[in-house]
């Protein structure tokens, strides 16, 4: 017998699916943030949206979600999820190296800009304990945002991307302490001896902590050790679910929040082995449920209210810039970052972020924060989140604006040679240069090494190799390299921008010149491919393939047969990367005759 079912019963989580499977993608092909996306994406669906029109117009509540509540279970397994893979990825070591940073850069900015904004908010009428709560929920910042940002830049690794995670990760450690606070407040709620009621509480929480980290020491690792014996990805996946909710629910039962619950559980399993297989297998889950807080997010703005107080929303958003801006800035400076760098980094962390909507709407709840103030400080830390896209590139730009120019060591400072002799260039000085470098040198093969980082150049020169610096993604000086009578052009950083754009301009100056450049994967050589290099090497399968030779020989293969095999692998492979235009925009050169130029 055909049973019943009703579509309304699953109809938040179709909106869910739909706008992480359809419009996060289709936002991200126009270079909208993922996290924009989904607050845009609540607005627009949520009960302030469409979702206000959906009584009137039955057919759009198969799509909208009329009542935020519905999802607040979700969300807050999303923050649960946050939490716990913060606490995965600290780890003591990371922190012994970057205190300086941390509980320095990091602590004065979020003391010092909770302060300021506590102070302008108590001003404003606000009572000292909501303007407190205001004060540390804007000095927060959007990890997920900003980390996204600095890591599709790939400025993780510079001056200012690690002065900013190293603010982040303090803002994430102040998130615990800040929602134990509002708990604590929000269970006094005005009655009794405030005092009593910290020490009660802060009894209780040390209890739930204790439990969870002694049953978290003797179990966890036992217990993942059993489930990874078995082989069993689900079971893993299972383990590693249970460990984050249950420890969440624990930490609730007690009282607490559950992503405190999470975080401990988080950096519990931080120093096991399983670390990085823990992360791996939650990525999905946590990427989605922090996806549906988002969402959340955007379903509590209310567009008819934004309306009635524009003035006061783009003020607070502009005065939180302002304030935080100068602070971080400054604060920067005195760590003796470059002027720079802290531009960069204020400007990047100056906008307010996600945990300002757990910590707001928390003291809200509580009925420690009044719901027009709350309202009005959430809208205008929507529109700085909204802005950091825009706010990273000024960022960046104004940041080469006031960066150092480079002083060359003498070495450095030789120009490339003018005698337009053929020989090959190497484009970078690094390890994998090096070594290409020294094989042309080995079979008596005339050529020129180009970086742009003056101390790789320094090095080789005083090493008596012919290096040159400079920026080989430039046509300019590509020229005065020779590349109009280079008989190859042999490309060896790992910067996949650098590599394209170099590439491009080589092949714009010479179409018949021969190009072999490193690829990062598979994906990556079939557009370098495209973009008309000779040979792409992709790093991943030349790694398989080198596994496997020494791992046939080992196994008491010939060693000729394995040689052949591996050629033969490596050709196939070639075939398969290589589209079949590529010979037009870059003609093949038989083996021999490759060699007899170079």
């Amino acid at each position: 017998m055909a049973g019943t079912v009703d579509p309304s019963a699953y109809r938040d989580a179709i909106v869910v699916l739909a706008t992480a499977g359809i419009v996060v993608p289709f936002a991200k092909s126009f270079k909208i943030n993922s996290v924009i996306a989904f607050v845009a994406c609540g607005a627009l669906l949520g009960p302030y949206g469409l979702g206000s029109l959906s009584s009137k117009l039955p057919f759009l509540s198969t799509f909208t979600v009329s009542n935020a509540e519905a999802l607040a279970g979700p969300a807050e397994l999303g923050v649960a999820f946050l939490l716990f893979v913060i606490g995965l990825e600290l780890s003591f070591e990371r922190l012994k190296t970057m205190r300086r940073l941390v509980f320095g850069l990091g602590l004065g900015q979020v003391g010092l800009c909770a302060g300021a904004i506590g102070l302008v908010a108590y001003a404003l009428g606000q009572p000292a304990t909501a303007a407190l709560i205001i004060g540390f929920g804007l000095a927060l910042s959007s990890t997920a945002m900003v980390v996204e940002l600095l890591a599709g830049q790939r400025r993780m690794t510079t001056t200012a991307g690690r002065a900013s995670f190293a603010v982040l990760l303090c803002q994430d450690l102040a998130v615990i302490p800040l929602l134990f606070l509002i708990g604590v407040l929000d269970a006094q709620n005005g009655s009794g001896s405030l005092l009593a009621g910290l020490a009660q509480a802060f009894i209780q929480a040390f209890g739930a902590i204790a439990a969870i980290t002694v049953i978290g020491r003797f179990a966890l690792r036992p217990l993942f050790r059993l489930v990874a014996a078995s082989h069993s990805t689900e079971s893993f996946m299972a383990a590693t679910l249970l460990t984050a909710i249950g420890t969440g629910l624990i930490a609730a039962a007690a009282g607490l929040s559950m992503g405190l619950g999470a975080f401990i559980a988080g950096l519990l399993l931080a120093e096991t082995e399983f670390r990085r297989a823990i992360e791996v297998t939650i990525d999905p889950f946590k990427s989605l449920l922090i996806g549906v807080f988002f969402l959340t997010v955007g379903m509590g703005v209310n567009p008819a209210e934004i309306a009635a107080h524009p003035v006061a929303i783009l003020a607070v958003a502009f005065g939180l810039l302002g304030v935080k801006g100068l602070i971080i800035f400054a604060l920067a400076r005195r760590f003796r970052l470059s002027q720079a760098s802290a531009l960069e980094t204020a400007i990047m962390v100056a906008p307010g972020g996600e945990f300002a909507f757990v910590l707001l709407n928390a003291a809200t709840g509580a009925e420690l924060l009044d719901h027009r103030a709350s309202s009005i400080a959430l809208a205008a830390v929507s529109l700085t989140m909204v802005a950091l896209p825009l706010l990273a590139r000024f960022a960046r730009h104004f940041a080469q604006k006031l960066a150092v120019p480079v002083v060359l060591p003498a070495e450095a400072a030789v120009p490339p040679p003018t005698d337009h002799t053929p020989r090959a260039i190497v484009v970078g000085g690094g390890r994998v240069g090096r070594l290409v470098s020294s094989m042309l040198d080995e079979h008596g093969k005339s050529h020129i090494v180009i970086d742009s980082d003056a101390s790789l150049i320094t090095a080789q020169r005083r090493a008596g190799r012919p290096a040159f610096y400079g920026d080989a993604t430039q046509p300019h000086f590509l020229k005065l390299c020779g590349v109009e009578e280079a008989t190859a052009l042999i490309v060896t950083i790992d910067n996949q921008r650098a590599i394209d754009e170099t590439v491009r301009a080589a092949r714009a100056l010479r179409p018949d010149l021969i190009i072999v450049a490193r690829a990062r994967d598979a994906t990556h050589a079939r557009h370098l491919y495209e973009i008309g290099v000779n040979d792409a090497v992709p790093e991943t399968i030349e790694a398989s393939l080198q596994l496997s030779e020494a791992a046939l020989v080992g196994l008491g293969v010939p060693m000729g047969l394995v040689i052949a095999s591996v050629h033969e692998r490596r050709d196939a492979f070639r075939s398969q990367l290589k589209p079949a235009g590529a010979t037009a925009a870059a003609p093949a050169v038989p083996r021999h005759a490759r060699s007899r130029r170079l």
